[in-house]
């Protein structure tokens, strides 16, 4: 049976990822193996750990959103303990400490290695036509990339690094924390160095020695026709740079589609509200009406009643990824005249008596 992965945290689709962290650690809290021992608890628990894996990753959680659970394939379930399936438990108080004193930090270990960049987020509002069509954007993105200067390394050009003091060149450190069950030692990163080693003796005067700049690049995104607001886009390697040459974040683009004037959007279904005339409605006629690709026309037969809404086959917009188009509906009210001439008031009482 398919789960829905936002039930069992018990949060709503447009929740974010503030309150879905939120929920996952109540749920984690009460669930987890070592906290509750009624039957059922540990299934419960891998439950949990797998939605929290696909909802906490935008990536994940927009494949998820458009394609169900056969889009977040090979995203892991239950790891076991010390794995990327306990993303979440930082910040619990006692309960995450005692949980990284026996388990190890998430990615523990030495980091003298290269390290990824940051991920990027860009809110960015297209119009319905847009939406409809589909087009290249071009966005001016402000991220960091590589100093310039000294080349990411965060060292004034020449200047060498020396073995961190905190450290002692290890990249880690051993403290002592007190926990429910007392003090538990614990070996961390670095604070000094970051799990680097070393220290830069003379920083770039550039980037202060983060290795690091703020600049402006421009990114091309392609919007496909269809899209509706709450989509997330990922642009690879579009985000920070990584530090001591790591790979660059990604860029992530969350959609928002602009409310038109005239139109109503549900999914792909366009729908509009229009009047005639109570002699159009009786007699039948023919009237122009919008869409998004120019005036259609729209047969009004005789005797229509008031609140008659009429379909106009594809001219909705583009079901996303699709070549299926929705349709668009045109509500037609019917207009009453407050006031009429003497004239028109003979006529329509001979016609009432005819």
């Amino acid at each position: 049976m398919a789960r829905d992965y936002y039930e069992t945290l018990g949060v709503n689709k447009s929740a974010s990822q503030d309150e879905i962290k939120r929920a996952y650690r109540n749920l984690a809290r009460k669930y987890h193996p070592d906290v509750n021992k009624e039957a059922g608890s540990t299934e419960k628990f891998k439950e949990i750990n797998e939605a929290y894996q696909v909802l906490s990753d935008p990536n994940k959680r927009s494949q998820y959103d458009y394609y169900g659970e056969a889009g977040t394939a090979g995203a892991g379930g239950f790891e076991g303990f010390g794995g990327e399936g306990f993303r979440g438990f930082e910040g619990f108080g006692d309960f995450g400490d005692l949980f990284d004193a026996f388990f190890g930090q998430r990615g523990g270990g030495r980091r003298s290695g290269p390290a990824r960049g940051d991920d990027l987020r860009y809110d960015l509002r297209v119009t319905l036509e847009e939406a409809a069509k589909g087009r290249e954007k071009e966005l001016e993105v402000a991220h960091f990339a590589a100093c310039g200067t000294c080349k990411g390394t965060g060292a004034k050009p020449g200047a060498s690094s020396v073995k961190c003091a905190t450290c002692g060149g290890n990249g880690q450190v051993r403290r002592t924390q007190r926990t429910i069950l007392g003090n538990i030692a614990q070996v961390v990163t670095c604070p000094a160095c970051h799990g680097a080693g070393e220290t830069i003796k003379s920083p770039c005067p550039t980037c202060g020695g983060s290795g690091l700049e703020k600049k402006k690049h421009k990114v091309k995104l392609k919007v496909p026709a269809g899209i509706d607001s709450g989509y997330r886009l990922r642009v690879p390697g579009a985000g920070n740079a990584g530090s001591r040459g790591g790979q660059p974040g990604d860029l992530y683009v969350f959609i928002t589609v602009e409310r038109h004037p005239l139109f109503n959007r549900d999914g792909a279904n366009l729908y509009f509200r229009t009047s005639i005339s109570f002699l159009q409605a009786i007699l039948g006629d023919e009237i122009k009406v919008p869409t998004l690709e120019g005036e259609a026309t729209l047969k009004i037969p005789a005797g229509t009643q008031p609140n008659t809404n009429f379909k106009l086959k594809d001219r909705g917009l583009p079901h996303l990824g699709k070549r299926e188009k929705g349709d668009l509906y045109c509500l037609v009210e019917v207009t009453i005249p407050s006031k009429i001439s003497k004239e028109q008031e003979e006529l329509l009482r001979k016609l009432k008596n005819a």
